[in-house]
C-alpha cells in the first residue's frame, strides 16, 4: 500500500477528524482564557499587591551591570516566580472551567439516559420480544411472560 493511500486512509478516520476540531477549539479556549485572566484576575490581584504586576514578581539573584553610558554590560539573572505564578493562575482558570463544562455535560447526558429509560421501548422491539418468547414455549424450554401475546 502506498504512503499516500495510507495516509489519506488514516485522515478519513473519524477520531483524527475529531482531534483536528479539538485543537482548533482548544487554541480559540486557550485565547477566552487567557484574556479573562490577564484583563480580570491578575489587574485585581495588582491592586491588591498594590499595582505591581504579578509576572513582574521576581528575586534577583544577580543583577544586571551597566556602563557609565547606560548600555547593558551584563543581563539580570532571576528568578520570575511571579511569570509561573501567572502560569499557574492560568492553569487553575482553564481547569475549573473544563470541570464546570464536564459537570454540565455530565447532567445533561444522565437526563438524556433516564429520559431513555422511561420511554417504552420501540413496537418493533416488543414484537420481537414476543417472537423469542412464542419461540421459546413452543420449544417447551419456558413458558411465555404473563404481558407476552399468544396466537
Amino acid at each position: 500500500m502506498s504512503l499516500i493511500v495510507e495516509f489519506r486512509k488514516f485522515i478519513a478516520r473519524g477520531n483524527v477528524i475529531d482531534l483536528a476540531v479539538a485543537v482548533v477549539i482548544g487554541a480559540a479556549f486557550n485565547k477566552i482564557v487567557t484574556a479573562l485572566v490577564d484583563g480580570m484576575i491578575m489587574p485585581l490581584i495588582a491592586v491588591i499587591t498594590g499595582g505591581i504586576s504579578v509576572d513582574d514578581w521576581k528575586y534577583v539573584v544577580k543583577p544586571a551591570r551597566v556602563d557609565a553610558s547606560g548600555s547593558e554590560l551584563a543581563a539580570e539573572v532571576a528568578f520570575r516566580y511571579g511569570h509561573v505564578l501567572q502560569t499557574l493562575v492560568d492553569f487553575v482558570v482553564v481547569a475549573f472551567v473544563i470541570f464546570v463544562i464536564l459537570k454540565m455535560y455530565n447532567r445533561l447526558r444522565r437526563r438524556d439516559d433516564e429520559e431513555k429509560k422511561t420511554e417504552a421501548p420501540a413496537e418493533n422491539v416488543v414484537l420481537l420480544r414476543e417472537i423469542r418468547d412464542l419461540l421459546q414455549a413452543q420449544r417447551g424450554s419456558v413458558e411465555p411472560p404473563a404481558g407476552s401475546a399468544r396466537h
